[in-house]
């Protein structure tokens, strides 16, 4: 594959292309010689298929599409201060940018550069603060510092709000870049003390991403390893390979020129080219004879590769290499473009519907009130937890459960006697109630009496059961609540309120109920439980043995009783007046207190699961009606006041929503003319 003449007048070299031809393009028009004082464009453009790849690739940007953090191909040009950056890009686009002392390139600068064969004059537009203005070639430096002091503001400083030049123009390549600030480490008069750290935010943003192509601008004369340009652009691209150098002021340092991009120290993939800088008001026709005659006839610098030097030749590069990237990525980007906008609609719709009417608001309200019930009662009636299916407190009736098992373990350990104080109760009570009677004849106040004392000892036990239970709850239901009002923040208020008070209520309630039956179990002892008998009955047969051991001191004081275990009643013998009858009483306590614990955890989980189901079913929807309706709950008519987080929201996703859209859209026409091409060129 040949290529144009580089010189244009003396030079018959011609340069072989790049192995790796994108998206099949035709080779780059051979360019006959020119007479001598006329020169060809840098390079002729790839074939119709590659300019309408950039131009979407720049709709796209445009857009700003990197917003919804879709990145694109981008050649991104750094290089430290004063290395040449603008040099470079002046010979590229054949114009004039803004030179000087200090940084001359105070924010990224956007060049578009468009081949126009039709057109004889150049077209120049700057685009920046949603302006864009035409702008003659011989104004064009003065009007980028207009438009950067518009954007970065007078002085020094520097912004990350880009500045676009489109540039049209017969004979320049169809190339997108970004120029950056110029990296500097020491700040001078009028710079902000961090212009270091700034400079270095913008290039990492700009060239941290894969499908940035880095054009590292480095001066021949100093050493590449220094340069701090270098040092960036291997924090994120470390094998080199997305990396292109342009070495400048070929001319200033000839010496070891060759060496060093041959030695290749700093590891950059895609190559080197060196190039000459326009001095003073040449021409650029005659910077490129210049150019082409120093690398010719130069004694050091001829002796350098020829697919190395020379704007032309880095123009070529450039574009191929930014037409392989495009085909490379855009198909990613058509990828990313409909995932992005498939998320964010679907996000969209689970955005509330925006009320306008109370009728709405309403329904909506109820529907609210409906799915929380329907969620309360799988949770805590029919222990169903497909909603909530890694969060264990949500399991809400296996939780229950558990607590009532600890509540049940927490009353039995209650009252647990020392087997060295067996019976000790029982005879004291019986002493302190003797009255003139019947002798071995129990009196009921006995049984009440101690009865009476082993209710007292548990009464705590159930009210903070039922404040530990109720407190779980509370957050059970306000979570669940919160969730179904998640979209609508002007309820949350009122149903959390609502609900922190009707838990109350049912918490106060639940005491008010365990104190009565604290009361009642005092009050009487009873039950109907033929299980008290039996277990009565089996106790009491041991009361025989019993009392043989304390009638006859020759035999062991130590005894096997079921319901107490292995005792020594030795003590008891000095107490053979009441110890039968007390034994007799302590079988009877032990088998009715067996069933008073057995009523209490029975009866609490009845409890509980009645007061949650008429809460669930009932109480809650009117409690929040109620409190809703209220002079300070502000009505149905509070929901037509969309949360502004919901509404900037909204906002935020219609706009991606309709960027993304646009997006698709360019991609979708540019890939119908690369299409429509193909099949003309079949034909």
């Amino acid at each position: 594959m040949a290529y144009q003449n580089i010189d244009g007048c003396s030079s018959d070299e011609q340069y072989p292309s790049d192995s790796n031809d994108v998206l099949d393009p035709k080779p780059l028009a051979v360019v006959a010689p020119p007479a001598c004082g006329v020169h060809p464009p840098i390079v002729a453009s790839f074939n119709d298929r590659i300019r309408p790849l950039l131009d979407c690739v720049d709709k796209l940007r445009h857009l700003n599409i990197m917003q919804e953090g879709i990145q694109l191909p981008t050649i991104v040009v750094v290089g430290d201060q004063s290395s040449g950056k603008s040099s470079v890009l002046e010979s590229l686009a054949g114009i004039s940018l803004p030179r000087g002392q200090g940084i001359c390139t105070r924010v990224p600068l956007i060049m578009r550069l468009q081949n126009d064969t039709k057109i004889t004059t150049t077209n120049l537009r700057l685009e920046y603060n949603e302006k864009s203005l035409p702008v003659d070639e011989d104004g064009i430096a003065d009007a980028i510092i207009l438009a950067t002091d518009e954007i970065a503001g007078h002085g020094k400083g520097i912004s990350n709000n880009p500045l676009t030049l489109v540039v049209k123009k017969s004979g320049v390549p169809d190339l997108t870049m970004v120029d950056l600030p110029g990296i500097t480490r020491v700040p001078v008069q009028g710079q902000p003390e961090d212009i270091y750290e700034q400079i270095s935010d913008i290039i990492m943003k700009y060239i941290a991403p894969e499908e940035s192509i880095i054009l590292n601008v480095l001066s021949a004369t100093v050493d590449f390893p220094t340069c701090e340009s270098i040092r960036m652009s291997q924090k994120v691209d470390k094998t080199g390979e997305r990396t292109l150098a342009v070495v400048t002021k070929a001319d200033k340092a000839p010496e070891g020129l060759l060496e060093k991009v041959t030695a290749d120290e700093v590891n950059i993939g895609l190559g080197y080219v060196c190039v000459r800088n326009r001095i003073g008001n040449e021409s650029y026709e005659e910077a490129r004879s210049d150019e082409a005659r120093l690398f010719s006839t130069h004694p050091l610098l001829s002796k350098i590769d020829k697919s190395m030097v020379g704007i032309p030749v880095l123009a070529q590069k450039l574009v191929r290499i930014q037409a392989s990237i495009i085909s490379k990525c855009l198909p990613e980007i058509v990828g990313k473009i409909n995932d992005k906008l498939t998320s964010n609609v679907a996000e969209l719709n689970r955005l509330p519907q925006h009320l306008s009417s109370v009728a709405e608001a309403l329904t909506t309200f109820m529907h609210i009130l409906s799915s929380s019930k329907e969620t309360l009662k799988k949770i805590l009636l029919r222990g169903e937890f497909d909603e909530y299916p890694e969060e264990i407190e949500m399991h809400c009736t296996a939780r229950l459960v558990e607590m009532l098992d600890q509540y049940s373990i927490e009353l039995h350990s209650k009252n647990l006697e020392k087997k060295e104080d067996f019976l000790t109760e029982e005879i004291m009570a019986l002493q302190e109630t003797k009255g003139i009677g019947l002798p071995n004849f129990l009196p009921r106040a006995v049984f009440l009496n101690v009865l009476q004392k082993k209710v007292k000892e548990i009464a705590v036990a159930p009210e903070d059961f039922v404040g530990r239970l109720w407190n779980y709850v509370e957050r059970i239901v306000i979570k669940v609540l919160m969730y179904h009002c998640d979209n609508y923040p002007q309820l949350q208020s009122s149903t959390r309120r609502a609900a922190q008070n009707l838990i109350l209520i049912k918490k106060n309630e639940s005491v008010d109920w365990v104190r009565e039956i604290i009361g009642m179990e005092k009050m009487t002892d009873y039950t109907c439980n033929p299980d008290y008998l039996a277990t009565y009955s089996k106790l009491i047969a041991q009361q025989n043995t019993f009392m043989e051991i304390m009638n006859d001191p020759r035999k062991p004081s130590v005894i096997n009783l079921e319901g107490v275990g292995e005792i020594d009643v030795g003590h008891l013998r000095k107490h053979l007046g009441s110890v039968q009858q007390a034994f007799d009483m302590k079988m009877r306590i032990t088998a009715y207190w067996k069933l008073v614990l057995m009523r209490m955890v029975d009866f609490m989980a009845l409890h509980i699961m009645f007061s949650l189901q008429k809460m669930v079913n009932k109480e809650m929807e009117e409690e929040i009606v109620q409190d809703l309706m209220a002079p300070h709950g502000g009505g149905i008519k509070r929901m037509l006041d969309e949360s502004p987080l919901i509404a900037e929201k909204r906002t935020r996703l219609n706009k991606s929503v309709e960027l993304l859209k646009e997006s698709k859209e360019v991609v979708a026409n540019i890939m119908e003319r690369i299409s429509l091409h193909g099949d003309q060129e079949k034909d």
